[in-house]
């Protein structure tokens, strides 16, 4: 007789345990770092000492859970109702995640394992919202697989000569627009392996990686895999590209745009459905563009939900400087095939890569956040049937586009789009939607405090 799901699950978490406490006692490991990303898709955690990590593997341990009631400048939420001076901040327990283990080279003796949040937390936790919206998909009888490609750029700084430069007149890793360069990767053929190195060992593999058009930026596309695998090596690919770079007195930013004389920097998500046998859900060669049904319906709810889920994918301020005509981001809610112009883009691939490119994501992005608002916008297409509108031919940016596809110009608008958003709600939970879609209000609200170089120089004098 079968295992019931639960049971299974509860199966598959004690042989994990098992696996890794011998892993973590045969291997001499000395001490453990646990982390969980935040909000902001920050990587927080601690060290454990080894007999401290296996104490907590079964039971979990707690984190202070001002860990989701700070911004990434660590400063107080005073929005929420999660948590806060009204609720004296206590522990939110985290439950380690032993099959995410990852060995760190730098760090002999040590091991690195995700944890996520429990209980009432885990209603707010950008990695349960993600694991939740999997859920769905598997009990409509799918399986996600899902990839995310970086671009970001390089500097011949350090965290000490940025400050000290006022962030301006930063210099690059190297000079002038150079895409696809095997000159540059040649040169710095020792970071090019180092990162590929790093990513093998670390299983956040890198597919690709080459130079982008601009100074000193690279494109990173990481390896297919299960979505929820996708997401943790997403976050874990922006956290240990920044350590690589640090450590040998480079920079490297995520930013969606660090300069307005160059373009923005995406991060691109690719989404495919498969069946439980592995046939791909959104391949058939009978249909215009081998688009199944399915594949049509995820695509409009995508298209459909982008508007109102914007705040969850273009989450800082400076997202919005990325979304603007001409710089490869998109502006409007549109869809093609093979058109790099629109929001979305379907790759006629086959039955083994037949996917949807979710092209407005940038390279700020939480990873699982971002996931959860592809995916789960287009399981909502395919629940109830919802047709996209005319594929996009030619240049997306020089027609206009229907009312209802216009995307929000600021995070506050967006924010606002995601809290009156019935189908957000139905997807993420109201818990989530609030948190969050306060958390982004709050950003805004942090960055309107703010006086900017540009109003100095066209106000100071002047007005």
């Amino acid at each position: 007789m079968q295992d019931a799901p639960a049971e299974q699950a509860a199966k598959v978490r004690r042989e994990e345990i098992a696996a890794a406490r011998t892993f973590v006692t045969e291997q001499g490991i000395e001490h453990v770092k646990v982390g969980v990303f935040d909000t902001d898709g920050i990587l927080r955690g601690k060290y454990l000492s080894r007999d401290k990590f296996l104490s907590v593997l079964d039971k979990g341990l707690g984190f202070c859970d001002v860990v989701l009631g700070w911004d990434s400048n660590d400063q107080l939420y005073d929005n929420v109702q999660f948590t806060g001076w009204h609720t004296a901040y206590p522990d939110a327990i985290v439950r380690v995640l032993p099959a995410t283990r990852r060995d760190i080279p730098f760090e002999p003796k040590t091991a690195l394992f995700l944890a996520e949040f429990t209980g009432r937390a885990e209603a707010v936790c950008p990695r349960g919202t993600l694991r939740r919206v999997l859920e769905r998909a598997t009990n409509m009888g799918y399986a996600v697989n899902a990839a995310a490609e970086f671009e970001f750029f390089m500097f011949a700084e350090t965290p000490e000569s940025v400050r000290e430069k006022g962030y301006r007149h930063l210099k690059s890793m190297t000079p002038g627009s150079f895409g696809y360069s095997v000159l540059r990767n040649s040169v710095h053929s020792d970071l090019y392996h180092k990162l590929l190195d790093l990513g093998e060992a670390m299983r956040f593999p890198i597919e690709g990686l080459h130079t982008e058009t601009g100074p000193g930026v690279l494109e990173a596309p990481l390896t297919y895999c299960e979505a929820l695998e996708a997401a943790d090596r997403a976050a874990l690919f922006k956290t240990f590209a920044k350590v690589l770079a640090q450590r040998h007195g480079l920079m490297a930013t995520f930013m969606a745009k660090w300069s307005n004389s160059v373009p923005g920097q995406s991060g691109h998500l690719h989404i495919s459905l498969r069946q439980t046998n592995g046939d791909s859900v959104f391949h058939d060669p009978s249909k215009p563009h081998d688009m199944s049904d399915a594949m049509r319906w995820f695509v409009g709810g995508q298209q459909a939900l982008m508007p109102e889920l914007l705040a969850m994918i273009a989450c800082t301020v400076n997202s919005y400087s990325r979304l603007v005509p001409g710089f490869w981001a998109p502006t409007s809610a549109t869809w093609g095939v093979e058109n790099r112009t629109t929001a979305l883009r379907v790759i006629r691939g086959g039955p083994s890569s037949q996917r949807v490119e979710y092209r407005i994501a940038a390279a700020d992005i939480n990873p699982y956040i971002a996931f959860a608002a592809a995916i789960g916008s287009g399981l909502w297409g395919i629940e109830h049937r919802i047709e996209p509108g005319p594929a996009i031919v030619g240049n997306s940016y020089d027609r206009e586009h229907p009312a209802q596809h216009r995307l929000p110009g600021t995070l506050y608008e967006a924010a606002e789009r995601l809290a009156s958003s019935t189908a957000a709600r139905a997807l993420f939970g109201d818990a989530f939607v609030e948190h969050y879609a306060a958390t982004r209000q709050w950003e805004e609200r942090e960055f309107r405090k703010a006086v900017t170089d540009w109003e100095l120089a066209r106000y100071f004098e002047i007005i």
